[in-house]
């Protein structure tokens, strides 16, 4: 039986992005609490209808606006 090693260089997985910066991160929040559909912010700048609609809940847990999970300094102390 022959072993294959756990990385392979010519691996067919997807390599991840590194995480978007906050400033971006604010500005999408930013359009869409004034209005914009999320979905045309995704397909404008290229981004997941998830993941802004996740950094969105997050801003909104943040201000207090939402209380159905850890605000990011609770999640940065655990």
């Amino acid at each position: 039986m022959e072993s294959f090693p756990l990385w392979v260089e010519d691996s067919q997985m997807p390599r991840t992005k590194p995480p978007y910066p906050a400033e971006f991160r604010a500005r999408m929040i930013d359009l869409a609490r004034s209005g914009r559909t999320v979905r045309s912010l995704a397909k404008e700048f290229g981004v997941t209808e998830t993941a802004i609609h996740s950094w969105v809940r997050q801003a909104d847990r943040d201000s207090g606006r939402r209380s159905d999970g850890l605000t990011t300094e609770e999640r940065q102390e655990l």
